[in-house]
């Protein structure tokens, strides 16, 4: 299965999110600002492409299976959206190798919905990783959103581990997804076609893991030849870490890093000296916070991890 959001004609778990938006959409009581929050690996933007196709192709053709939660790949709208070229959608998103959306992006979105449309159909503007939008771009936005043009909606899309500024998320009605452990265990199974409690090693098990979470390690190790059956999370890190995989993909990092975490929760509850485990865990996460805000290298930190704790 392909992970790009845009790609997806598929999704699992988001029936109740659908029926509650669609119906607000139907009865022409949805807000024109959502903003959907939650942990990075949910499917948010995967949800939002697919709430779009839904409003887009009502009137098409091969429209929007909703009791299936599926897109029709000969849908008129999707074949735009995969091209980039749909009239009425806008899509914002952190750009490759920026740090942040910048003020530029904003301003030609808002250029797009100052231009009249030649359907006098609804556009639907999708802004994914609201949290690196900075200052400049989030006041030019504020603007935009608080006196949107008419038949304009605007779809937010954010890593509620991230913070947004209270200036833009009080102006949008919050959907916050979360799904419980098993419900991300079905999830996973459906979108692999497998158990995939039977590919993990039970120590490996995060519970605050995301189905994008678990299927991209379950990639990453089949493209590394890792059997997850065989190692616990001390060896895994170590293989990680000794590898040096976090420096090739920012979803491996942050994948070690998590179980840097699961390691020190198992390690706190049966140490003996934890005062020295929650000082060591506070410092390190300052450490790594340190490396991102000043784009420093991780490996002496991680090597620390490895030789003081692992």
């Amino acid at each position: 299965m392909n992970l790009e959001p845009s790609e997806n004609t598929s999704i699992y778990g988001y029936r109740y999110f659908f029926s509650e938006i669609t119906e607000l959409y139907n009865n022409r009581k949805m807000p024109n600002k959502i903003l959907l929050s939650g942990k990075k690996g949910s499917g948010k933007a995967t949800f939002a492409y697919h709430l779009v196709n839904f409003f887009l192709s009502k009137n098409e053709e091969f429209k929007y299976n909703l009791t299936e939660n599926k897109i029709n790949p000969e849908n008129k709208s999707f074949k735009l959206l995969q091209s980039t070229s749909h009239p009425n959608f806008y899509l914002i998103d952190l750009l490759a190798e920026k740090k942040n959306i910048d003020v530029a992006q904003i301003r030609g979105m808002i250029s797009y919905t100052n231009k009249s449309t030649f359907n006098n159909q609804d556009r639907f503007i999708m802004i994914d990783n609201v949290e690196y939008l900075n200052k400049n771009s989030i006041n030019a936005l504020l603007k935009i959103i608080e006196e949107p043009n008419e038949n304009i909606y605007f779809i937010l899309i954010a890593n509620s581990e991230k913070n947004i500024l209270p200036t833009l998320k009080s102006r949008c009605i919050t959907f916050k997804i979360h799904f419980s452990f098993d419900e991300t265990v079905n999830i996973c199974n459906q979108i692999l076609n497998q158990n995939i409690l039977n590919e993990l090693n039970y120590d490996l098990i995060n519970y605050y893991f995301t189905p994008g979470e678990i299927i991209k390690l379950i990639r990453f190790a089949e493209e590394k030849q890792i059997n997850l059956r065989e190692h616990d999370v001390s060896s895994i890190i170590s293989l990680i870490i000794e590898n040096t995989y976090y420096k090739k993909s920012i979803f491996i990092k942050n994948l070690l890093i998590n179980f840097i975490e699961l390691f020190l929760l198992k390690r706190y509850k049966t140490s003996n000296n934890k005062n020295y485990l929650l000082n060591f865990y506070q410092s390190f996460i300052q450490k790594i916070n340190n490396t991102e805000k000043f784009n420093l290298d991780e490996e002496s930190l991680f090597l620390e991890f490895k030789s003081k704790i692992l």
